[in-house]
């Protein structure tokens, strides 16, 4: 399993979440919400340092990361970060 983030989406993030290098962004599972990988679940994103990664990916000096806690959301499918610039908010998608 891969993590992909595309350069509009990790502007977004930047400015979003006043990002500075060398700081990480983490995916987590909520309960609840519309999430395309799992039903009844969605996905999170928070500033924070990682504690027990299980993918992660360093774009523009920012790192991204999935915990191993949460892997399972994914069933082994690559996670795409996209920026929707028409909806200007980030997308998620997956492909195996």
């Amino acid at each position: 399993m891969e993590i992909e983030v595309t350069d509009k989406a990790v502007a977004w993030f930047k400015k979003e979440l006043d990002l500075t290098d060398g700081e990480a962004v983490q995916f987590f599972v909520r309960y609840g919400g519309h999430g395309d990988f799992q039903t009844g679940f969605s996905l999170g994103v928070t500033k924070k340092d990682p504690e027990d990664p299980a993918v992660e990916t360093t774009k523009d000096n920012i790192q991204f990361y999935i915990e191993n806690k949460d892997i399972w959301y994914f069933d082994g499918k690559n996670f795409l970060v996209e920026y929707n610039e028409d909806r200007e908010e980030i997308v998620y998608k997956h492909n195996n």
